[in-house]
């Protein structure tokens, strides 16, 4: 049973997605969100053996958007399949996604055998499946051997800036890998107050340790 999430932040998106993925015998639906912070919200009430498998997003969604939501959630639930189901098709949008950590892209007018396929690919083959303009456009890079888009990332850098002076200096020293202590004495403060303004910072970026911390701001270049 692959076991479905749907984040959009439009009922009747959802809805058509539920009527394109019914009767299916392998597929059951398991979490619906309509924006990435609800996504990550309703996840936390969910059983670590019972995660999605793929999650369905949109990309333009109030609060929390797509991008933002995978470029997260793909660190802190590394096992998610995240497929874009979305009605852009720009090349900053592709590029984001997929930077952020997508493992398709789909168009919402693709056909409904479309997504179904996509599903399976990227559950059962660990494959990318993507829509035909997307295809095209991404080998369309390859053979430029293009690079479209600097690093770093400026979708994501609302969630960066979401972090108070103190709060961003802080995950500056622990990306260098300086421990409680040493942090502690070179912002002359105690190191209860360091665990305070970290555990902060793993509450407005939706995760939960160091390691993803780390791997979130070299993955943005946080630095």
């Amino acid at each position: 049973m692959i076991q479905i999430g749907i984040v959009d932040d439009k009922s009747l998106n959802r809805k058509m997605i539920r009527q394109n993925l019914y009767g299916i015998s392998n597929i059951e639906i398991i979490l619906e969100a309509v924006n990435g912070l609800d996504f990550l919200e309703k996840i936390k009430a969910l059983n670590l053996q019972k995660l999605p498998n793929v999650v369905l997003i949109d990309l333009d969604m109030p609060a929390m958007n797509g991008i933002e939501t995978i470029a997260i959630a793909s660190i802190r639930f590394p096992t998610i399949k995240f497929i874009v189901l979305t009605v852009f098709d720009d090349d900053e949008k592709i590029f984001e996604a997929i930077k952020a950590g997508a493992s398709g892209y789909l168009l919402k007018d693709d056909a409904p055998d479309m997504l179904l396929d996509a599903i399976h690919n990227a559950y059962e083959l660990n494959g990318a499946p993507m829509s035909p303009a997307i295809a095209r456009k991404t080998l369309l890079w390859l053979k430029q051997g293009a690079q479209p888009y600097p690093t770093p990332s400026t979708t994501t850098d609302h969630i960066r800036n979401s972090l108070t002076d103190r709060e961003q200096e802080i995950l500056k020293y622990l990306v260098e890998g300086q421990d409680y202590k040493k942090i502690a004495s070179t912002l002359f403060i105690s190191p209860q107050t360091v665990r305070t303004h970290i555990s902060r910072i793993y509450e407005k970026l939706h995760i939960n340790s160091k390691a993803q911390a780390i791997q979130l701001a070299h993955k943005y270049n946080w630095n």
